[in-house]
Parts: structure tokens; sequence; C-alpha cells
């Protein structure tokens, strides 16, 4: 979660909370942002579909990230679809394409999609492959700008992916690609970028690096970063046995953190689970998942997410809000639909 509604500074305050959003989440009984059905190799970005049409997961929705501007919240997610020459589209993730997609909403609960594609693969570096999990921040320079981070993947996950950027000068509806690579070695896998802004005027890239863990990078303008030694999050507590990536982190009023990140436990299961830090380097993660499947829309996996705080007197129900992706378990070895689903907390 990005708060941007009052102040476009780049600075910690920007992941303030008014309260820890807690443990207990309950699930929305209908998804947020839907999958494209089948047969829809290349749909309009704002166009929905009714629930009854053909869906054997090669189209998908996934990697929900939410920022607070003036009169509402922009969600920046990733539309998953099949490649040409690949039919089974998401369901073949390896061989898939993806772009990056917008949605709007009012009041955090529902959402319209919006038109236009807000970084294609191409356009991004990717090729005909996959540009995923947007990360969107204001420019540390003190403007108006946004900076988005976000995975270029230019092949299956076996191979090398960096975390690249592009920045918008309207709010984040339109994006120009920089030059460079934020974050990678040419080597390594890595995903799911997060960035904190701390209180010492420098910014953390956190990242999932695949086989590792979640691991951090510190950089004084946005650009250039330096990696840090260790993992901040590797093999998580029983439950999770798989590799940890996608943290969502925010500031508490007592200054400590909070992070909500997605464990592979398995193959095919996918939990949320939750740390807590003092200094938004060192982790402490809790013994017991926050969110695990068995809902309609997320009976396989649920993981990576976003949050949003809506102000105390909007009503209509808690002021914890979470995005996050679910698979449905409908298909071969538990794999299905991927869509972006809702819950609120409970606290």
């Amino acid at each position: 979660m990005i708060k941007l509604a009052v102040s476009f500074r780049a600075g910690p305050e920007v992941h303030d909370v008014s309260a820890d959003p807690g443990f207990r989440w309950t699930r929305d009984e209908a998804w947020a942002i839907d999958a494209p059905p089948d047969g829809e190799p290349e749909p309009r970005p704002e166009a929905r579909w009714p629930e009854s049409a053909p869906r054997t997961g090669a189209g998908g929705a996934v990697s929900p990230r939410i920022v607070a501007l003036p009169g509402g919240y922009r969600l920046f997610y990733t539309q998953l679809l099949p490649r040409p020459g690949f039919p089974a589209g998401a369901a073949d993730y390896d061989n898939a394409t993806a772009r990056i997609l917008s949605a709007w909403s009012i009041d955090g609960a529902a959402w319209v999609p919006e038109p236009g594609v807000r970084l294609a693969p191409a356009e991004g570096g990717a090729g005909e492959f996959r540009v995923v999990s947007s990360e969107v921040v204001p420019v540390m320079d003190g403007g108006r700008r946004l900076r988005m981070y976000y995975e270029c993947c230019p092949g299956p996950q076996s191979g090398a992916s960096t975390i690249r950027s592009a920045v918008s000068d309207d709010d984040g509806r339109q994006w120009r690609p920089e030059p460079g690579v934020r974050f990678g070695d040419g080597r390594h896998n890595y995903s799911a970028p997060r960035v904190v802004f701390l209180p010492d005027g420098r910014c953390r890239l956190f990242c999932g690096q695949r086989g590792r863990g979640i691991v951090s990078a510190v950089s004084a303008d946005g650009l250039d970063f330096v990696p840090e030694p260790g993992v901040r999050l590797g093999r998580a507590p029983e439950p999770g046995r798989g590799n940890v990536f996608a943290p969502e982190i925010v500031r508490l009023p007592d200054g400590s953190w909070v992070m909500y990140y997605a464990d592979y436990v398995a193959a095919n299961r996918a939990h949320i689970l939750r740390a807590t830090s003092d200094n938004a380097l060192d982790w402490r993660p809790a013994p017991t998942p926050v969110l695990v499947p068995g809902g309609r829309w997320d009976a396989a996996k649920c993981s990576e997410m976003g949050l949003l705080e809506r102000p105390a007197a909007a009503g209509g129900g808690g002021r914890f809000r979470m995005l996050y992706e679910g698979c449905d378990g409908t298909a071969r070895g538990e794999r299905g639909v991927w869509r972006l689903l809702g819950a609120t907390a409970e606290a």
C-alpha cells in the first residue's frame, strides 16, 4: 500500500497505517478482477465478461498493487494471456505472456478496469514474455512523478529475470520505461519488487530470489541499488516449506513494521503469512498463516497481495482491505483460474 492522497513526498509516511491490520481476514464472496475467458487472446483492458464464460486457466489476473490517490485508489495488476503458439496461456506460465493493467475504485471495494495498457512486455524489455508485479511509488526528487518497479521476465522462470523501472507524469496512466536494470545479476530469477522508504532518506528494495527467499538492496536515489547481505526471509516456519516472495510492508504508529508475504508450501499450495520488524531489515515471521486456501475462488492457492486503508468515516465494512491473487484449483494438477480476490480485516 502506498498512500499519496495527501502528499507525493517519498518518505516512510507513505507506508503508515493507523493500526495493525492484524491476523484475521474475511474473504469477499465475489472476485475483484476476473480472468479473461478462453478464446480472448488479446482482450480489451477495460472489458468485463459474464461469470459463466468458459475459463480453464489460459487467462489470469495476478499481482495486485494499490496506490491511494486524491479521490480514490488505483490498482495495478498483471494480466496473463496465451503467447502466440502457446494456447495454454497462464496454465503454462513459462510460455505465457503478461502485461500490466490498472483499475480504479472510489471506496476500495468495487473496482472498474481502466482502458489502455499501462506497460506491455515488449516496451518493458521482455519481448513476447512477461512484465509482472508492478510496484508504484513516488519518485525521490520531490516532484509529483511516479516510478514503477516491475519484474522483467524474458523467458521461463528457470532463466534470469531482472527488476526494471518506468516513470509516469500523470498519476500512473502512461509510463516511460527507464534505461538500465535496477536489480539483477544475469544469473538468478528475481520477482515481485517492493520498495520501502527509510527514515534516513534512502529506500530499500525487496524482491524474491527464486530458490532463496526475499532479499533486499538499498538506494539513495531509487535507481542505483546496492545489494544487502543475507536474506530478509528464507524458508518459512511451519507450515511453510517453499519459497517466500512478494512482501507487502506497512509501518505501524509505534514505528515498527509489518510484512504480509506469500509462501508456496507445495507446488499446488500457497499461503499468505506475516512477519514483523523494528527496522525493516530484520524480520520475525509469525508461526501461522493469515490466509490459507479454502474459498470458492482460492481453493488451491492464495498468494501475492496488496493492502489499502480506508478512511474511518468510509463505512461499508472494515477499514483495512486486502486484494490478493487466488487460484481456484479447477484444472489438472490443482491448477486453475487465477483471479484477484478481496478480503477485509476483522480487527
